[in-house]
């Protein structure tokens, strides 16, 4: 049975790995309390893996009610976030500690 799950983990380990290298990556940073940059163009109806690093020393917060994405980033850390697949359109994100601080993915 041991053998069994393993050979079963190792397959779905493997299934994932093209997967994951299909996926986009578009990277977005904190600096100054902004989103660099703060408008991003990605394809739609495609998953997408969002690479935000926080270029500050403070934590930040990326959030999205259009998304349902939450995650706080450390200052100097980074994190990953996987949206999608979008439909055609405009999705804000905000920083939810310093809420004027906005940006936008553009799905096309």
């Amino acid at each position: 049975m041991q053998v069994l799950l393993s050979l079963v983990t190792l397959f779905l380990l493997g299934a994932a790995a093209p997967a994951l290298a299909d996926t986009p990556e578009i990277a977005i940073a904190i600096k100054g309390q902004q989103f660099v940059p703060s408008e991003v163009e990605v394809p739609a109806g495609a998953k997408i893996r969002l690479a935000v690093r926080n270029e500050d020393t403070v934590p930040a917060e990326f959030e999205s009610t259009e998304l349902h994405r939450e995650q706080v980033v450390i200052g100097g850390q980074q994190i990953t976030i996987f949206v999608g697949p979008l439909d055609p359109g405009s999705y804000e994100f905000f920083n939810d500690f310093h809420p004027q601080s906005r940006g936008r993915l553009i799905a096309k």
